[in-house]
């Protein structure tokens, strides 16, 4: 196997750097989110313009919600984790935008490293960083924050 290189994202004042739950990896800011409407099979996500220190699987055809798609799945470079899936091609026109694009799923990432509201790093949630912290009603989110109380 060759080198591991990891790119560490500079951390401007203010800026948000979502992180690979299970081993910190900066993937993206959040200034590259496209949209927070998408969804998975494990609950929300986010699409993204732009991320590093992932790779991409297979190329696999899926069909989803808006019809057919040619995807693969992202995995995070340092530890191997399933992050989401890249659109590489969509069959409708009106889905073309997709293409090029990452899903991340909430579930598998967390947001800046001082943890935020004091608490410490992996606790800290998207939840809190979309605006929609704990009061929301989704079972997903109830999950998160119960997990994020465990740690």
């Amino acid at each position: 196997m060759g080198r591991l290189f990891l790119v560490s994202l500079p951390a401007a004042a203010g800026e948000v750097i979502y992180r690979c739950k299970h081993c910190d990896t900066h993937l993206a800011y959040a200034t590259d989110i496209i949209s927070k409407l998408f969804r998975c099979k494990h609950g929300k996500a986010y699409l993204f313009d732009r991320l590093v220190n992932v790779t991409d699987g297979e190329r696999d055809e899926r069909m989803m919600t808006t019809g057919l798609h040619t995807v693969c799945d992202i995995f995070c470079v340092a530890c191997g984790s399933i992050l989401g899936w890249k659109y590489l091609s969509a069959f409708e026109k009106n889905q073309r935008y997709k293409e090029g694009k990452f899903i991340l799923e909430r579930c598998k990432v967390v947001g800046p490293p001082d943890g935020g509201r004091g608490r410490g790093g992996r606790a800290h949630l998207w939840a809190e960083r979309d605006g929609r912290a704990s009061e929301s009603s989704d079972e997903d989110d109830q999950q998160q924050d119960a997990a994020a109380a465990a740690i």
